[in-house]
This record gives structure tokens, C-alpha cells and sequence, in this order.
């Protein structure tokens, strides 16, 4: 045996060692760092080559969000560098720990113009939480453990690793010693301060109006099971946002539904918006309480008493002054739990049958109002109506995805969160297209024995044709529904209704049941409401990946408060 075996061999295969210690079991990344991925196989991970780094990062965070283990991403140096920016911001606005492996240039070569060199530090110092470079081969390890740290500690992000080639391809020094696994999230959980909780749980326990706004936290911090048990037993009344969606059932009698720049005529909602705009005490929890969720900030109440609980203490305060519970949401919720059951049991249930009876009649009138256009037989197909199909066919336990833009409304108001702890992965934090299918592949690769369906615009699609075919390569069975209307909708929409004109927003006629059998996918085109549901029962009972391209309404735009001064949402559009 060669000293290099003795020490683990080069600095990239202990990279590979070192995130299969962390819990890695599946790494996407297109050859680079090349050691380092021929290693992968070594340790028992699986590489997932994508077609784009933006893609790639896409992927690798729907993983982390199903999965619950820090997800891996690699890029070369330079162009394909620069292309995990914006996947790794999303990254960063939503909470989600990824640990990117960036390949650098040699370091001798470094500050002289080398091929694709580019000042990697710079480049992403705005976009993830930390960023560090592996410089010699005597402290492998500790890099690495510092990498998943910065992932999973606090509130959880990306962080990058970066690799040059020369220390990747150099031998290893010392044996490995180092034995943590920081792969699972969140790292280290806390709980609130005591003396908070009891405050908060005297402030609900007394409230004559409450109100819980779930954000995505709970689902980061595997908490939708305790806020579910913490409104059944106290009977409060909980809203989400979208990123929240799914923290508690939506057919609970006290589940309001998604509010925010949601909460226009026909949301489930709507007509008991007054529980939200005159609640005294609203708890909120994993929220950054950011613009989509609160309806630009004129949504909440400002004269209510805040609580917000939360791993970031930075975002505490941000737009609501609040009591301060820093901590982790299912640790924080549990204590909270046991601190309202030292009060009068029976305060908090009172007068929960009228309130219930408030909204199930809101949650009647938004089905009365959308009935029609769920149901009916118009050309084009109207997205609701496609919705409508796919919510009587959804198994149990799928995962739904959703592309930026209106995608992300029509899944998020249209379809049902049976039970707590139901995902629906939208990307929010920034809200970029191109996102929604890459997330769907991440998430079916994390949990592979689940039905995952994407919902895409046929705008964002455009920016991910390419991973058809790594979806074929690594047989990742999913169901993308393309909203196919020829048109970046809310662009145009928001021209239209703001400026009088529109931009370049109209698209020439793409078959994308073509594109899709191009790339070896079955595809199947829909252009009539009564084939919608043929078409994604056999989509569905499938053992492989579908495309349905669906022909849809240009016109249609959900309901949304940027149109509040229209005289209906519902069947109508630009």
C-alpha cells in the first residue's frame, strides 16, 4: 500500500470521504472537480450529472428541502461558476443548506489571468452565508466541517467550498481524524428563552382574536406535526404562507389557507380576511415576513401584539415589532404547547365553533366562486379547471413543485394540503423562473418512491429544456405539467395593468410533447378539458417520466391583490 492510500489518497477523495461522513449520498455536479467526482462512486454516492450549474443548484435544493440532509453541488471555475449565483441566492433567501464545490485555478497561477480564473470569493460573497477555500492538504477535513457548518448552523443556507486544482489532485497528509456528521438540519436546534415563552403563552392564552402565520420554517424545522397538534388542542386559527403551505392540513376547520399577495376574491380565504385584520395577538413562525407573504407589509395588522419565533434573531423586528422567541419552530412550538396548557384549559376553545363556522362559509363562498371556472368545458383549457383535475387524482403524500410566477398561484390556491406536513416546493425566496422542474427532480431523487408533479409556465420551462435528458439518463420519474398560453403572463399582466403597453412577453407556438419526445420522455399534448383527465391518470400510473404540454388560456391570471381593482378575477385575464 502506497503512503497516498495509507493517508486516503488525494485531497479531492477526502473531500468525497468527508461529505459521505456528513451524510451525502447523492452529489450533482457536471466532471468538475474531476477528482473529486471520480471519487463519488468510491464512497457510495451517486453523481447526478446535470446540463446547467443553475439547474444543478436548482435540483440540488429541492433535494435538501425533501430530503432534510445538506444537498451537494459542484461547479468548474468561471462561467460555470458564475451560473450557481442565482440557484444559491434562492438558496439563501429560503433557508436552504447547500454546500457548493467550486473548482479553482492552481495556485500558483492564481492573480495572473489563468483559464477561467475568475475572484470566486467575490462572486459569491453576496449569495451564500460562508465562503472558504481549501489551500493546503493538511486540514482537509476541518475545511469540509466548516463547509456544513455554515450550511446547517442557524438559520441554514448555502455555503462554498472552494477547490483548486492542484490541492485537489495533491496528495493528502495525516490520517483522518475528524468523525462529525453536520449533514442533517437544523444542526443545533434551541429552544426560546423560558421566560418569552411563558410571556407568548400568556399573550395567546388571553388573546380574544389570535391568529398563527406559518412560514416556511416549520417545514425546515420538521414542525408541521407540533403546530398541527397545537391548533387542534387550542384551537387557533392558522393561515401560511406560500412557502408555509402545507405546515398545517387545509381541511382542518381552523386552517385559513395562503394569504398574502394571495388573498384576493375566490382565495380560500378571502371572505374571513377580518380574522387576519382585526386579530389582537398573531404568532409567526419561520417567517421573514417578506413582501409576497404580507401583501407588501398592509396585510397584518398593525395595532395587534406580535410574537415571532424564529432561528434568525436578525429577522425578528425586520417589519414587526414582536416578543422575541429565537429558536428553533418545532423546539420553540413544543415549549410553547407546554407553557399554554399551565392556563385555564377550556379559554382557548372558546367560542371555536362560530369561529370554525366563519371559515368553512369563506372557504364555501371561494368554492362557489371558482366552481365554475374549475369545472367548465372553455378553449383554451383554463389553468384552474387543470388543477381541478389533477387535486382528484393526487395520491397521498405527493410532492407538488412549482415554477415563479403564476405557476406557483395556481398550485399554492388551487390545490389542497390534505395533511400537515404536505409539500409544495415554490421557489420564493427570489422568485425566478426556470426553477420549478429542477426543484421537482431534486425532490423526487430525495424520496424516489413518491408521485412528484411539476407545474411550470412555459416561460420558465424555456430556461430548463436541457435536463429532459437528465432526466432520462438517471430515470427520474416525475409528471411536468407545462402551462403552455405562449406567453410570460405576469409580465405582460403587470405591463398591461400598470403601464397601458406591453413589452416582448408573446412567445411563437413550441410543441413541448415534441421537445420531450426528442429527449426520449413520453410527451402528450391537451389541448381539450375533458382529455386533462386521461392524460394525467396514465401520466401518473406510469413508470417513467411524462411531459403534458397543455394548451391554457392566455387571458387567465389568478386572483391576486396587484388586480384588486378589477371587477373579477375569476374567468377573466388581460
Amino acid at each position: 500500500m502506497s503512503i497516498s492510500e495509507q493517508n486516503g489518497g488525494s485531497v479531492a477523495d477526502r473531500v468525497a470521504a468527508a461529505c459521505r461522513r456528513h451524510g451525502v449520498e447523492v452529489v450533482f455536479g457536471q466532471c468538475n472537480p474531476v477528482r473529486f467526482h471520480l471519487a463519488v462512486p468510491q464512497q457510495g454516492m451517486r453523481n447526478i450529472g446535470y446540463r446547467t450549474e443553475n439547474a444543478g443548484g436548482a435540483m440540488a435544493d429541492g433535494y435538501a428541502r425533501i430530503s432534510r440532509q445538506t444537498a451537494v453541488v459542484t461547479a468548474q471555475n468561471g462561467p460555470a461558476a458564475t451560473l450557481l449565483v442565482a440557484p444559491l441566492a434562492e438558496a439563501l433567501k429560503s433557508s436552504v443548506p447547500i454546500v457548493a464545490l467550486v473548482q479553482d485555478v492552481p495556485v500558483a497561477l492564481r492573480e495572473r489571468n489563468a483559464f477561467q480564473e475568475y475572484d470566486h470569493l467575490k462572486l459569491f460573497a453576496g449569495c451564500a452565508k460562508w465562503v472558504g477555500r481549501i489551500d493546503t492538504a493538511d486540514r482537509v477535513d476541518e475545511w469540509v466541517d466548516m463547509a456544513f457548518r455554515a450550511a446547517t448552523s442557524g438559520r441554514c443556507g448555502p455555503a462554498v467550498l472552494l477547490l483548486p486544482v492542484n490541492v485537489a489532485d495533491s496528495e493528502a497528509t495525516g490520517a483522518p481524524t475528524r468523525r462529525a456528521n453536520n449533514g442533517r438540519f437544523p444542526l443545533d436546534p434551541v429552544v426560546p428563552a423560558p421566560e418569552r415563552v411563558r410571556e407568548a403563552a400568556h399573550l395567546l392564552m388571553a388573546a380574544q382574536r389570535p391568529l398563527v402565520i406559518a412560514g416556511g420554517g416549520v417545514h425546515l424545522s420538521g414542525a408541521a406535526q407540533t403546530l398541527a397538534a397545537l391548533q387542534e388542542r387550542f384551537g387557533l386559527p392558522v393561515a401560511t404562507t406560500m412557502m408555509g403551505k402545507g405546515a398545517v392540513s387545509e381541511l382542518h376547520p381552523l386552517s385559513l389557507g395562503v394569504i398574502g399577495n394571495v388573498l384576493a376574491v375566490g382565495a380560500p380565504a378571502y371572505e374571513a380576511r377580518s380574522l387576519i385584520t382585526d386579530a389582537d395577538v398573531v404568532l409567526l413562525v419561520g417567517t421573514r415576513t417578506a413582501a409576497n407573504g404580507t401583501d407588501t407589509w398592509a396585510q397584518y395588522p398593525r395595532h395587534a401584539r406580535f410574537v415571532h419565533l424564529d432561528i434568525d434573531p436578525v429577522e425578528i423586528d425586520r417589519n414587526y415589532e414582536a416578543l422575541r422567541l429565537v429558536g428553533d419552530a418545532r423546539l420553540g412550538l413544543e415549549a410553547l404547547a407546554e407553557a399554554m396548557a399551565q392556563h385555564e384549559p377550556g379559554l382557548r376553545n372558546a367560542g371555536r365553533a362560530a369561529l370554525q363556522q366563519r371559515i368553512a362559509s369563506s372557504h364555501a363562498e371561494a368554492r362557489r366562486l371558482q366552481q365554475g371556472v374549475r369545472t367548465e368545458d372553455r378553449l383554451p383549457i383554463r389553468p384552474e379547471r387543470l388543477m381541478h383535475e389533477l387535486e382528484q387524482l393526487l395520491p397521498a403524500e405527493a410532492i407538488v413543485s412549482a415554477d415563479a410566477s403564476y405557476a406557483s398561484v395556481w398550485t399554492t390556491l388551487y390545490l389542497t394540503a390534505r395533511r400537515a406536513g404536505d409539500r409544495f416546493l415554490v421557489p420564493r425566496g427570489l422568485a425566478g423562473l426556470g426553477w420549478g422542474l429542477p426543484l421537482a427532480m431534486g425532490a423526487q431523487l430525495a424520496q424516489p418512491g413518491a408521485t412528484v408533479v411539476s407545474v411550470v409556465g412555459d416561460g420558465g420551462f424555456g430556461h430548463v429544456w436541457s435536463e429532459l435528458e437528465t432526466i432520462r439518463r438517471h430515470g427520474i420519474k416525475l409528471v411536468l405539467l407545462v402551462l403552455n398560453n405562449g406567453v410570460l403572463g405576469m409580465q405582460e399582466d403587470m405591463e398591461v395593468f400598470r403601464y397601458g403597453g406591453r413589452t416582448d412577453t408573446r412567445f411563437e407556438r413550441v410543441d413541448h410533447a415534441a421537445v420531450a419526445r426528442a429527449c426520449g420522455l413520453h410527451g402528450v399534448t391537451v389541448e381539450a378539458p375533458g382529455a386533462l383527465r386521461a392524460a394525467l391518470q396514465d401520466a401518473l400510473a406510469a413508470d417513467r417520466a411524462t411531459v403534458i404540454d397543455v394548451i391554457v388560456d392566455p387571458a387567465a391570471c389568478p386572483p391576486l391583490t396587484a388586480y384588486s381593482s378589477r371587477p373579477s378575477q375569476l374567468g377573466g385575464g388581460t
